[in-house]
């Protein structure tokens, strides 16, 4: 069933949810408040946007164009609600489209940022999937792969421009490997931690597009403190 949720504490800001699909979560916070954002920037594309939580809140940091792509069309149709009622039409446009054939037909070198919260799981035979086709389409590979963001990357990207993801430490090495691969060069990486003492759940990772070498470690994210309660690291990011 479909609900207008706040958004966390943007400016007043709504966003359209639904159980049923797959609702925006932590990670679609955190990301677009780690990405690279200047007074430079002009066309800001979000890959596999879902609701639109991250072009949403990038919306309150610039006022870049940002364009957001999404396969699967009744979590488009949210997406475009949202940004309707948040009356961003003039700087957010919704695509439904698999970013797959998307990218095919856009100008090269047209982005200054890219963002992708991505499936976090290999499509694998063994793999247990969700019996929504929603969720198994947001969680697992089945539309998109690491190595297909990275080649989306190369060619949308402007030179120097960047790329942010947020994903499971497990997969860091071959995040990297790919980067190097489709000469993006990592910069900038953060490991977020459920709480302090123990093993680190998400990362934070940018790369820019034939850029320098030279890897930036940024201090660790904690998400809750011993009591259950968001830090206040993680409190400012919702405001």
């Amino acid at each position: 069933m479909e609900v207008i949720n706040d958004l966390l504490e943007y400016n007043n800001m709504k966003i359209i949810q639904d159980n049923e699909t797959f609702n925006f979560s932590l990670d679609s916070v955190l990301l677009p408040n780690f990405v690279t954002i200047n007074k430079n920037i002009n066309n800001i594309l979000d890959i596999g946007c879902g609701n639109a939580p991250i072009p949403l809140i990038i919306s309150t940091k610039t006022d870049a164009k940002i364009i957001g792509v999404e396969i699967q069309s009744k979590i488009a149709d949210m997406a475009m609600r949202s940004v309707e009622i948040n009356n961003k039409q003039n700087q957010i446009k919704i695509i439904n489209q698999d970013i797959n054939d998307f990218y095919k037909y856009e100008n090269t070198g047209k982005y200054d940022i890219i963002t992708c919260n991505p499936p976090f799981f290999k499509n694998e035979r063994k793999s247990h999937k969700n019996n929504s086709e929603y969720k198994t389409i947001a969680r697992h590979e089945v539309k998109l792969n690491l190595e297909q963001i990275m080649q989306i990357g190369k060619k949308l990207l402007k030179n120097n421009g960047v790329i942010a993801l947020v994903h499971r430490p497990e997969r860091l090495v071959e995040i990297l490997e790919l980067m190097k691969q489709y000469n993006i060069e990592p910069k900038k990486l953060q490991f977020v931690y459920p709480k302090t003492n123990k093993e680190a759940k998400m990362i934070l990772i940018e790369g820019r597009k034939n850029g320098k070498s030279g890897l930036k470690i940024l201090p660790p994210i904690y998400v809750h403190t011993d009591n259950n309660d968001y830090t206040e690291q993680v409190k400012l990011m919702f405001k």
